[in-house]
């Protein structure tokens, strides 16, 4: 009776371990690996059908950063604060943000209380999070301000699987084209 007390508890134990694994909330893990490995044939294939001049640097992380125009001095490193002005869009072509107001104002995503101009964020130091998208990071750690680029970021270094912006749908390759203007 004793051990039957026992397996009795531990049933319900190993039933939960076994599920999907489970995020703090209940819901399941966001699959990172899962989600790169299908962002990478996405970003492919739109480079395929895409072609965009300019020097491709494939990092590690998955996020493509193809230089347009080289810039000149120190790449930012942990810590560093950025400027830069950006069109960011979705591989279909629609824009969902961007720091030129004409650009806003041309794809119908101007908002009147907005002061549009350059977005300022830090390269967060190792182990934290910064003010922007990992995939910013990322992508600005391998250029040099002047650079002008487009950036390739998968949806686990963007907004993963996130429903809070209705111009973003969940899971989207984001691009951005970015005009980098300088470091402090």
């Amino acid at each position: 009776m004793k051990h039957l007390k026992y397996l009795l508890l531990l049933i319900p134990v190993l039933s939960i371990v076994s599920c999907e694994q489970q995020d703090l909330f209940g819901g399941p893990r966001y699959d990172i690996e899962g989600n790169l490995a299908i962002d990478s044939v996405k970003i492919a294939e739109y480079l395929r059908d895409n072609p965009i001049e300019g020097e491709r640097i494939n990092d590690p992380s998955g996020v493509v950063i193809i230089v347009q125009e080289e810039g000149i001095g120190s790449r930012p490193t942990p810590s560093t604060v950025v400027y830069t002005d950006f069109v960011g869009s979705l591989l279909d072509g629609s824009v969902f943000d961007t720091t030129y107001e004409d650009i806003a104002k041309e794809n119908d995503i101007f908002q009147e209380n907005r002061t549009y101009g350059v977005y300022i964020f830090n390269i967060p130091p190792v182990g934290s999070s910064g003010n922007s998208i990992q995939g910013f990071s990322i992508g600005f750690k391998r250029l040099r301000p002047q650079s002008k680029a487009v950036l390739l970021i998968p949806s686990p270094y963007g907004y993963q699987d996130s429903d809070n912006n209705d111009r973003i749908p969940p899971n989207s390759v984001l691009r951005f084209d970015v005009d980098f203007r300088g470091i402090d």
